[in-house]
Protein backbone atom coordinates (compact mmCIF):
# COMPACT_ATOMS: atom_id res chain seq x y z
CA UNK A 1 0.00 0.00 0.00
CA UNK A 2 1.56 3.59 -0.62
CA UNK A 3 -0.13 5.52 1.88
CA UNK A 4 0.47 9.11 3.03
CA UNK A 5 -0.64 10.15 6.90
CA UNK A 6 -0.94 13.92 6.76
CA UNK A 7 -0.40 15.41 9.99
CA UNK A 8 1.86 13.01 12.36
CA UNK A 9 1.25 14.26 15.57
CA UNK A 10 0.73 11.77 18.34
CA UNK A 11 -2.72 10.22 16.72
CA UNK A 12 -0.59 9.74 13.16
CA UNK A 13 2.77 9.06 14.79
CA UNK A 14 0.51 5.67 16.32
CA UNK A 15 -0.97 4.95 12.92
CA UNK A 16 2.66 4.65 11.27
CA UNK A 17 4.47 2.95 14.30
CA UNK A 18 0.89 0.09 13.22
CA UNK A 19 1.64 0.25 9.37
CA UNK A 20 5.60 -0.14 9.99
CA UNK A 21 5.29 -3.26 12.25
CA UNK A 22 2.86 -4.97 10.62
CA UNK A 23 4.87 -4.43 6.89
CA UNK A 24 1.37 -3.25 5.37
CA UNK A 25 3.19 -0.21 3.32
CA UNK A 26 5.33 -0.33 0.21
CA UNK A 27 5.60 3.61 0.86
CA UNK A 28 4.63 5.59 3.69
CA UNK A 29 4.92 9.50 3.35
CA UNK A 30 4.11 11.17 7.05
CA UNK A 31 3.93 15.31 6.99
CA UNK A 32 3.29 17.78 9.58
CA UNK A 33 4.19 22.01 9.45
CA UNK A 34 6.99 21.22 11.87
CA UNK A 35 9.02 17.67 10.65
CA UNK A 36 11.72 17.90 13.07
CA UNK A 37 9.65 15.89 15.53
CA UNK A 38 9.43 13.13 13.48
CA UNK A 39 12.66 13.29 11.51
CA UNK A 40 13.62 9.94 13.00
CA UNK A 41 10.88 8.31 10.91
CA UNK A 42 13.09 8.37 8.30
CA UNK A 43 15.09 5.44 9.50
CA UNK A 44 13.09 3.34 8.11
CA UNK A 45 13.89 2.81 3.84
CA UNK A 46 10.01 3.46 2.88
CA UNK A 47 9.11 6.27 5.21
CA UNK A 48 9.54 10.11 3.62
CA UNK A 49 8.70 12.89 5.85
CA UNK A 50 8.11 16.03 4.38
CA UNK A 51 5.84 19.27 4.65
CA UNK A 52 4.47 19.13 1.40
CA UNK A 53 0.89 17.67 1.65
CA UNK A 54 0.47 17.77 -2.11
CA UNK A 55 3.69 15.91 -2.66
CA UNK A 56 2.29 13.41 -0.18
CA UNK A 57 -1.01 12.81 -1.90
CA UNK A 58 0.26 12.31 -5.64
CA UNK A 59 2.77 9.50 -4.49
CA UNK A 60 -0.16 7.76 -2.60
CA UNK A 61 -3.20 6.25 -2.94
CA UNK A 62 -4.51 5.76 0.84
CA UNK A 63 -4.64 9.20 2.09
CA UNK A 64 -5.11 9.04 6.11
CA UNK A 65 -6.22 12.69 7.64
CA UNK A 66 -4.55 13.07 11.18
CA UNK A 67 -4.99 16.96 11.95
CA UNK A 68 -7.03 19.44 13.77
CA UNK A 69 -10.41 20.01 12.86
CA UNK A 70 -9.71 23.90 12.09
CA UNK A 71 -7.50 22.67 9.34
CA UNK A 72 -9.07 20.42 7.93
CA UNK A 73 -11.27 22.35 5.39
CA UNK A 74 -8.24 24.62 3.76
CA UNK A 75 -6.38 21.05 3.39
CA UNK A 76 -9.23 19.09 1.44
CA UNK A 77 -9.22 22.59 -0.76
CA UNK A 78 -5.27 22.54 -1.37
CA UNK A 79 -5.52 19.43 -2.50
CA UNK A 80 -8.78 18.75 -4.05
CA UNK A 81 -7.07 18.75 -7.71
CA UNK A 82 -5.07 16.06 -7.28
CA UNK A 83 -7.54 13.72 -6.21
CA UNK A 84 -8.22 10.47 -8.53
CA UNK A 85 -10.68 7.59 -8.09
CA UNK A 86 -7.56 5.34 -7.60
CA UNK A 87 -7.40 8.15 -4.10
CA UNK A 88 -8.82 6.49 -0.73
CA UNK A 89 -9.39 9.24 1.82
CA UNK A 90 -9.72 8.21 5.53
CA UNK A 91 -10.73 10.94 8.40
CA UNK A 92 -10.00 10.70 11.31
CA UNK A 93 -11.24 13.45 12.83
CA UNK A 94 -14.34 14.05 15.61
CA UNK A 95 -17.47 15.09 14.10
CA UNK A 96 -16.32 16.20 10.75
CA UNK A 97 -18.99 14.74 8.87
CA UNK A 98 -19.35 12.68 5.49
CA UNK A 99 -21.64 15.34 4.14
CA UNK A 100 -18.97 18.93 4.54
CA UNK A 101 -16.08 16.18 3.21
CA UNK A 102 -18.46 15.71 0.01
CA UNK A 103 -19.35 19.40 -0.20
CA UNK A 104 -15.52 20.20 -0.24
CA UNK A 105 -14.46 16.97 -2.35
CA UNK A 106 -17.76 15.81 -4.39
CA UNK A 107 -19.57 13.05 -3.98
CA UNK A 108 -17.32 10.30 -6.40
CA UNK A 109 -14.75 10.33 -4.00
CA UNK A 110 -13.96 7.29 -1.89
CA UNK A 111 -14.22 9.14 1.66
CA UNK A 112 -14.17 6.89 4.86
CA UNK A 113 -14.37 7.74 8.05
CA UNK A 114 -12.59 6.14 11.47
CA UNK A 115 -12.87 6.98 15.10
CA UNK A 116 -9.80 5.06 16.38
CA UNK A 117 -9.01 5.19 20.48
CA UNK A 118 -5.84 6.09 22.18
CA UNK A 119 -5.26 2.03 22.43
CA UNK A 120 -3.88 2.11 18.82
CA UNK A 121 -0.83 3.10 20.06
CA UNK A 122 0.00 -0.67 21.49
CA UNK A 123 -1.97 -2.10 18.67
CA UNK A 124 -5.49 -2.57 20.32
CA UNK A 125 -7.60 0.31 19.28
CA UNK A 126 -11.51 -0.62 18.55
CA UNK A 127 -11.68 1.25 15.39
CA UNK A 128 -15.17 2.41 14.12
CA UNK A 129 -15.30 2.78 10.18
CA UNK A 130 -17.99 4.21 7.84
CA UNK A 131 -18.18 5.72 4.01
CA UNK A 132 -19.82 7.33 1.66
CA UNK A 133 -21.72 5.31 -0.86
CA UNK A 134 -18.37 5.90 -3.02
CA UNK A 135 -16.48 4.80 -0.52
CA UNK A 136 -18.66 1.86 0.68
CA UNK A 137 -16.64 -0.08 -2.30
CA UNK A 138 -13.14 0.33 -0.82
CA UNK A 139 -14.07 0.14 2.92
CA UNK A 140 -12.12 -3.33 3.02
CA UNK A 141 -9.20 -1.01 3.16
CA UNK A 142 -9.55 1.02 6.18
CA UNK A 143 -10.66 -2.46 7.80
CA UNK A 144 -7.34 -3.89 6.69
CA UNK A 145 -5.46 -1.14 8.03
CA UNK A 146 -7.00 -0.81 11.82
CA UNK A 147 -7.20 -4.64 11.88
CA UNK A 148 -3.53 -4.46 11.92
CA UNK A 149 -4.27 -1.35 14.72
CA UNK A 150 -6.82 -3.56 16.78
CA UNK A 151 -10.00 -4.27 16.05
CA UNK A 152 -12.45 -2.85 13.69
CA UNK A 153 -16.01 -2.41 12.73
CA UNK A 154 -18.60 -0.68 10.49
CA UNK A 155 -20.98 0.79 11.36
CA UNK A 156 -23.85 3.75 10.04
CA UNK A 157 -22.35 7.55 10.56
CA UNK A 158 -25.09 8.67 12.69
CA UNK A 159 -23.85 6.20 15.51
CA UNK A 160 -20.31 7.62 14.64
CA UNK A 161 -20.93 10.19 17.86
CA UNK A 162 -22.10 7.38 19.92
CA UNK A 163 -18.91 5.68 19.04
CA UNK A 164 -16.58 8.50 20.06
CA UNK A 165 -18.57 7.83 23.25
CA UNK A 166 -18.23 4.15 24.03
CA UNK A 167 -14.70 3.51 22.42
CA UNK A 168 -12.81 6.62 22.71
CA UNK A 169 -14.06 8.38 25.86
CA UNK A 170 -14.54 4.54 27.10
CA UNK A 171 -10.89 4.21 27.43
CA UNK A 172 -11.12 7.02 30.18
CA UNK A 173 -13.91 5.21 31.88
CA UNK A 174 -12.62 1.97 31.96
CA UNK A 175 -9.37 3.28 33.02
CA UNK A 176 -11.47 4.98 36.24
CA UNK A 177 -12.69 1.49 36.92
CA UNK A 178 -9.44 0.10 37.37
CA UNK A 179 -8.32 2.76 39.12
CA UNK A 180 -11.28 2.23 41.45
CA UNK A 181 -10.42 -1.67 41.67
CA UNK A 182 -6.73 -0.25 42.35
CA UNK A 183 -7.53 1.75 45.41
CA UNK A 184 -10.07 -1.04 46.60
CA UNK A 185 -6.69 -3.51 46.57
CA UNK A 186 -4.37 -1.39 48.30
CA UNK A 187 -7.73 -0.92 51.09
CA UNK A 188 -7.32 -4.90 51.66
CA UNK A 189 -3.34 -4.47 52.37
CA UNK A 190 -1.74 -4.80 48.83
CA UNK A 191 0.82 -2.42 47.78
CA UNK A 192 -0.08 -0.05 44.86
CA UNK A 193 2.12 -1.56 42.09
CA UNK A 194 0.64 -5.20 42.84
CA UNK A 195 -2.77 -3.43 43.21
CA UNK A 196 -2.10 -1.99 39.90
CA UNK A 197 -0.75 -5.28 38.15
CA UNK A 198 -3.92 -7.05 39.58
CA UNK A 199 -6.50 -4.73 38.62
CA UNK A 200 -5.07 -4.42 34.87
CA UNK A 201 -4.69 -8.12 34.84
CA UNK A 202 -7.84 -9.19 35.79
CA UNK A 203 -9.85 -6.09 33.77
CA UNK A 204 -7.79 -7.80 30.39
CA UNK A 205 -8.64 -11.04 31.53
CA UNK A 206 -12.46 -10.65 31.95
CA UNK A 207 -12.42 -8.91 28.62
CA UNK A 208 -10.88 -11.53 26.60
CA UNK A 209 -13.45 -14.29 28.20
CA UNK A 210 -15.93 -12.80 26.07
CA UNK A 211 -13.84 -12.08 23.01
CA UNK A 212 -12.80 -15.43 22.83
CA UNK A 213 -15.99 -17.22 24.32
CA UNK A 214 -18.52 -15.18 22.92
CA UNK A 215 -20.19 -15.40 26.08
CA UNK A 216 -22.66 -12.89 27.71
CA UNK A 217 -21.22 -11.53 30.43
CA UNK A 218 -23.48 -12.59 33.09
CA UNK A 219 -22.67 -16.16 31.88
CA UNK A 220 -19.13 -15.41 33.03
CA UNK A 221 -20.47 -13.72 36.01
CA UNK A 222 -22.82 -16.83 36.95
CA UNK A 223 -19.51 -18.71 36.88
CA UNK A 224 -18.15 -16.99 39.83
CA UNK A 225 -20.84 -16.75 41.85
CA UNK A 226 -21.97 -19.14 44.34
CA UNK A 227 -25.09 -18.65 46.78
CA UNK A 228 -24.26 -16.59 50.20
CA UNK A 229 -20.34 -15.87 48.93
CA UNK A 230 -18.00 -13.27 48.60
CA UNK A 231 -19.09 -12.57 44.85
CA UNK A 232 -22.52 -11.54 44.87
CA UNK A 233 -22.46 -9.96 47.93
CA UNK A 234 -19.74 -7.56 46.52
CA UNK A 235 -22.25 -7.22 43.41
CA UNK A 236 -25.32 -6.62 45.13
CA UNK A 237 -23.59 -3.57 47.41
CA UNK A 238 -22.10 -2.55 43.91
CA UNK A 239 -25.57 -2.36 42.47
CA UNK A 240 -27.15 -1.13 45.87
CA UNK A 241 -24.52 2.03 45.60
CA UNK A 242 -25.81 2.61 41.44
CA UNK A 243 -22.17 1.11 39.69
CA UNK A 244 -24.73 -0.21 36.65
CA UNK A 245 -26.62 3.25 36.71
CA UNK A 246 -24.13 5.55 37.09
CA UNK A 247 -21.87 4.01 34.29
CA UNK A 248 -24.97 4.17 32.12
CA UNK A 249 -25.57 7.85 33.14
CA UNK A 250 -21.82 8.85 32.45
CA UNK A 251 -22.37 7.31 28.62
CA UNK A 252 -25.29 9.19 28.19
CA UNK A 253 -24.18 12.44 29.85
CA UNK A 254 -20.93 12.55 27.43
CA UNK A 255 -23.42 11.57 24.81
CA UNK A 256 -25.04 14.56 25.23
CA UNK A 257 -22.24 16.38 25.68
CA UNK A 258 -20.51 15.73 22.24
CA UNK A 259 -24.12 16.27 20.75
CA UNK A 260 -24.27 19.79 22.15
CA UNK A 261 -20.39 20.44 21.32
CA UNK A 262 -21.20 19.62 17.22
CA UNK A 263 -24.08 21.75 17.01
CA UNK A 264 -21.92 24.87 17.86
Amino acid sequence: MKIAIIGTGNLGSSIAKGLITNNTITSLYLTKRNIDAIKNWEEYGNVTVTQDNRGAVRKSDIIIFAIQPSQFDFILHDIKDLLTDKHVLISTITGYKIERIESILGKNVNIIRSMPNTAISVGKSMTCLCANEQGKRRIQVAEAIFNGLGTSIIIEERLMQAATVICASGIAFWMRLIRATTQGAIQLGFDAHEAQQMAMQTCAGAASLLIETGNHPEQEIDKVTTPRGCTIEGLNEMEHRGLSSSLIRGIVASFNKINLISEQ
